[in-house]
């Protein structure tokens, strides 16, 4: 072989993919999209609104963004998950795991919204969009599939990478308290801005333990919020490493730095919500709860694994129901 030929060799070998530059592109859609939700809530959609903003027209305008932006924002954060993930781990894998935790993820919403088992009394409005079966937004289970994908992406960068049946439990742990971290601002902003509501009943015969994890004492949020989104992360974490084990995570996807730019960017809106709407004490331990995970992630980044390992993401600066 010539030397060209060699050189040609390796730069297609460099290249990104397909699958790649599509996960590029839906996430720099997805920043888009979640940074200027974030500016809108903080600013013109905070109330009271701006006169501008009263006229026929922007009101046609504003009813077409809630009925499409979020809707859009997490089609774009999916895409960019699946099409990353596809690229990883290869694209038969990938579908697998979008398809059994999207399944999981609904089946315990739609749970939740008839029975309030495992997360409490709760009933999403219709500004997330269409909801499968009545109940759930089509956003909802969707939304958890590629944060998954972010969190379990983020703990192979500070987790042993081991496949026996303890150590994916592990991961399935802390996968679900990278998660549930989210959830901290997370859902008072959107139980502030109209996207759910809880609606706990009486607990005056329930027991003492009962009575506390069911009292909406955060913002309006019971407890057993954070005990459902842990419960449900880890076992839909758990079946997603039952597909993708611990080694494969470390080795093929915690390289990249998508998954960490995908969960922070997530925070965006919450926190400009809970911070705009006077709950600060959302904002300040939602901020810290995500920057946790991000700060472990970061300071024990795994080595590239060959050219492959670099992400196109990698000049995006990040921070941080």
């Amino acid at each position: 072989m010539t030397a060209s030929t060699d050189l040609r060799d390796a730069l297609k070998d460099a290249a990104p993919s397909t699958l790649f530059r599509i996960a590029g592109l839906a996430l720099l859609g997805h920043a888009f999209f979640s940074a200027f939700s974030a500016f809108a809530f903080a600013t013109f959609l905070a109330p009271p609104y701006p006169e501008w903003l009263q006229t026929a027209q922007n009101q046609k305008v504003m009813a077409v963004g809630f009925a499409y932006g979020g809707a859009t924002t997490v089609t774009l954060g999916a895409v960019a998950g699946l099409a990353f993930l596809a690229h990883c781990i290869g694209t038969q894998r990938a579908l697998l795991v979008f398809l059994v935790s999207f399944c999981l993820a609904f089946i315990s919403e739609y749970a939740g919204t008839v029975t309030d088992y495992p997360f409490g009394a709760y009933e999403y409005t219709s500004q997330l969009g269409y909801k499968m079966f009545g109940r759930v937004p089509f956003n909802i289970p969707t939304s958890w599939f590629y944060m998954l994908v972010a969190s379990l992406g983020i703990c192979g960068r500070f987790l042993p990478a081991k496949d026996d049946n303890t150590s994916k439990w592990y991961w399935a742990l802390m996968g679900g308290l990278v998660l549930t971290a989210w959830d901290v601002s997370m859902d008072p902003a959107m139980v502030k801005t109209n996207h759910w509501f809880w609606q706990m009943g009486t607990l005056a015969d329930r027991s003492a333990f009962e009575q506390f994890i069911g009292k909406p004492i955060f913002f309006g949020m019971p407890i057993t919020n954070w005990l459902g989104w842990l419960l449900t992360g880890v076992i839909v974490a758990r079946v997603m490493l039952a597909i993708v084990p611990p080694s494969m995570w470390s080795a093929k996807v915690s390289s990249h730095r998508l998954p960490m730019a995908l969960y922070a960017l997530n925070g965006l809106l919450p926190l400009a919500i809970c911070f705009r709407q006077d709950m600060v004490l959302a904002g300040v331990l939602g901020t810290i709860a995500m920057a946790i995970p991000l700060w472990a992630a970061r300071r024990n980044a795994p080595q590239p694994l060959g050219t492959s390992g670099t992400s196109p993401m990698a000049p995006v600066a990040v921070s941080g129901r």
